[in-house]
């Protein structure tokens, strides 16, 4: 089968990597000039199972309010600007903030989580892949008892799903985390969650197209997607600014891109770009930066050792399409890692920024289009598309290939929102 793969982040590449595995002929297309310089270029650098949790809880629309308090440090931002898809997708992200939606939202991200978590295991063992990659585990960070109160619901989740975690005094966390000695008095707690992983993405992704490649994967770059020609159920043919493409088989998987796409073929999908940032400096002193990662609850960042590197990440802006750098995100990233660590060189930090594909309740959408039989999409998973790439990369291509997968997907696909 000729199958055609838009995009080519860490999502488009491992979906092309299992798709090859199984046989088939893979085109990928980008238009950018190599894999992951978007999205996957410099997020954040966890694959953490343990840690995906859905935006959309009971107590969001109350934290949100106090959050805008303090639009500096606020971990979200929602600029002012009439966008009609922005509205209805808080609607709908307004519509999942209750303990029924939440569990059921949370149990499918693990579920995917974990699944990918043990596929990017098996990855590495067969291909022997490397990309600054540590297996040290995770620790959420907590400033405030509530922090500590709020987590336990999600660690009767995790007990649920039978996901090793463990609740750590503070003399336990600099245990794991010896860097942060001089912040102790900042914290009350942590959370460890020793099954996550950390890594950089877009070593990985560029890594493993390199691979994919010599299994027989093309890659065509430099080629913007301009639209999908469809007759009656099925697609025809992509259209790009290089050529026409024509395959048995069509898989989006254009991150935050993906709703523009398909709106042409009244396909509504219920992805919108939420910014993130990051910061990425040289590391200077061993003895005041993390060992793995850690995740700050009180300002909604992670802070991650890439070898000789260290990665902050996060905060979620909502804007659009809009990537241009904000200074008060930059403060926040600094703030935080200043108080925590301080092991490494600010001055000499890249910044930088990308749109992230959120869905209202946190799920990826992983799965057939309804009305072709030959559309599938890939899309939608937010913060946690290098947490679960390789799972999904792995889930569509047994989908597409027609085989039942490892774990249950019919409640992964877009049909949910209908």
């Amino acid at each position: 089968m000729q199958v055609i793969i838009l995009g080519a982040g860490v999502i488009g590449v491992t979906s092309a990597w299992y798709l090859a595995c199984l046989g088939h002929e893979v085109t990928v297309i980008d238009r950018q000039s190599a894999p992951a310089l978007e999205t996957s270029f410099a997020n954040a650098g966890q694959v953490s199972p343990g840690y995906s949790t859905p935006w959309a809880s009971p107590g969001l629309p109350l934290q949100a309010a106090k959050w805008m308090l303090h639009p500096k440090t606020s971990p979200l931002v929602i600029r002012k600007r009439f966008d009609l898809a922005m509205i209805r997708w808080l609607d709908q992200l307004l519509k999942n903030c209750n303990a029924h939606a939440y569990d059921i939202n949370k149990s499918r991200m693990l579920r995917i989580a974990e699944y990918s978590r043990d596929c990017l295991d098996a990855l590495r063992e067969e291909t022997g892949i490397t990309y600054d990659d540590r297996q040290r585990g995770l620790i959420q960070l907590f400033r405030t008892n509530k922090q500590i109160d709020t987590a336990q619901h999600d660690m009767r989740l995790l007990a649920e799903a039978n996901i090793p975690h463990q609740l750590l005094a503070v003399d336990q966390v600099l245990e794991h985390e010896p860097g942060l000695a001089h912040a102790k008095h900042l914290l009350t707690g942590g959370l460890y969650l020793p099954g996550d992983e950390s890594g950089d993405a877009h070593v990985f992704t560029q890594r493993l197209a390199r691979m994919a490649e010599a299994k027989g994967v093309k890659f065509v770059y430099d080629a913007t997607v301009l639209g999908l020609d469809a007759a009656a159920d099925e697609i025809m043919s992509v259209r790009t600014s290089a050529a026409h493409f024509r395959g048995d088989a069509y898989i989006v998987a254009m991150g935050s891109y993906s709703p523009l796409l398909l709106r042409p073929l009244r396909v509504h999908l219920p992805v919108y770009p939420v910014k993130g940032y990051s910061l990425t400096l040289p590391l200077t002193d061993e003895t005041h930066a993390p060992m793995s990662t850690v995740n700050d609850t009180s300002y909604k960042l992670a802070i991650t050792r890439l070898g000789n590197r260290i990665r902050i990440g996060g905060t979620a802006e909502l804007t659009g399409y809009n990537l241009k750098l904000s200074p008060d995100r930059r403060e926040t990233l600094e703030l935080s890692f200043s108080e925590l660590f301080g092991g490494g060189d600010l001055s000499a930090a890249t910044y930088w920024a990308g749109l992230r594909p959120c869905t209202p309740d946190g799920t990826p959408v992983i799965g057939p289009v309804s009305g072709f039989k030959n559309l599938w999409l890939n899309t939608g998973h937010g913060t946690l598309g290098w947490t679960m790439a390789c799972g999904s990369g792995r889930l569509i291509a047994d989908l597409v290939h027609g085989r039942k997968p490892d774990i249950p997907a019919l409640d992964l696909s877009i049909n949910r929102y209908n």
